[in-house]
């Protein structure tokens, strides 16, 4: 908790709700699958292993999909980039397109009238015109009105051409990309239902109540998947118990700006020692959207910040004479959630 004058009252405790921790996988690694056998049997046949063992098994099965997660990035974006190019080249090419068509309708009509009839039309030119010399006026007439037209239309042909040039490579690569994308997102449900397998077996370590007492009442981080907010949260975790200090940021004890700045240093991200900084800092999530390693901040001076474990608990260091915890984020007034890196 900040040092501050005229602290709110602890608000009443209220029912937790629950909020699913989204969090997306592009494509599967070869051999995870394979991993994920063969840690299975260890359920069955042996006693469970410990959470710290099967953390480091998330962690290596993390450590090979995190690399195809940044590749679909990689893809998303190039896609979306790509389908803008396109769009705008589309956008430049429908007026020279409908220029041409109006282009080409003129030409035709001069062209049919003057050359495409062959006798029929040089009859009807002087059944028209009434004498053999306006007829070689209007054939001289025409003849320049079709060759003026026509190079109008070769112009607005070759430009379009040039814009047609330049898009054919950007859909040969929109349709690249697309194909990969899909590939890599069909995938996304099997590598959640493989890590979610493995986060239950870990919370199955910890056992029906998980926790260590009134500080840790129950798994701590609830869900956990070796990504660098898991981490952060996992580090927040392991300084329960520490007192709180004013101004503190560890490694024995912490004020609540400085618990959450120590966990996330420890996974290469900074955060500067104050909760309205850190605010600034970080990047607004809701509250459907919140990950594990998040930050909740509470009240509306953003006088106290906590560190999202999951399921709707955080770790926090409360208030001087008290200690790093566990508790509900519903415990005290939310003002907001931030994403840190």
């Amino acid at each position: 908790m900040e040092l501050h004058t005229g602290r709110p009252h602890r608000s009443r405790l209220r029912p937790a709700r629950p909020r699913p921790v989204r969090t997306l996988f592009g494509s599967v690694v070869a051999g995870f699958a394979g991993l994920l056998v063969a840690i299975a049997p260890a359920t069955h046949a042996h006693a469970t292993p410990p959470p710290a063992d099967v953390e480091k098994q998330i962690d290596a099965a993390w450590q090979k999909i995190e690399p195809i997660i940044e590749q679909h990035n990689k893809v998303s974006a190039q896609l979306a980039d790509n389908k803008a190019k396109v769009a705008k080249l589309e956008e430049q090419i429908r007026p020279l397109k409908l220029q041409l068509d109006v282009a080409m309708t003129r030409v035709s009509a001069i062209s049919v009238q003057a050359y495409m009839g062959g006798k029929a039309s040089t009859l009807n030119a002087v059944l028209a015109g009434g004498s053999p010399g306006s007829l070689t006026e209007r054939l001289s007439l025409l003849d320049a009105i079709a060759k003026d037209e026509a190079a109008k239309v070769s112009d607005v042909a070759k430009i379009k051409a040039q814009y047609e040039a330049q898009k054919k490579p950007l859909d040969d690569l929109v349709a690249q990309l697309t194909a990969q994308e899909a590939d890599l997102a069909a995938q996304t449900k099997d590598i959640n239902a493989q890590i979610a397998q493995l986060n239950q077996m870990r919370l199955a370590a910890y056992g029906s109540g998980g926790g260590t007492g009134s500080l840790r009442p129950v798994a701590c981080p609830q869900t956990y998947d070796g990504s660098r907010g898991a981490k952060a949260a996992q580090v927040a975790c392991q300084q329960i118990g520490k007192p709180y200090v004013w101004a503190a940021e560890g490694s024995g004890s912490f004020d609540c700006s400085g618990l959450t700045l120590y966990s996330w240093k420890q996974v290469g991200v900074t955060l500067r020692h104050y909760t309205g900084w850190q605010y600034s800092d970080t990047t607004r999530v809701s509250r459907a959207n919140l990950a594990v390693g998040d930050l909740v901040f509470f009240y509306s001076g953003l006088s106290h910040v906590g560190i999202y474990e999951g399921n709707g608990w955080m770790t926090h260091a409360p208030a001087p004479g008290d200690v790093v915890r566990m508790a509900r984020i519903d415990d005290y007034p939310i003002a907001g959630y931030g994403r840190p890196g």
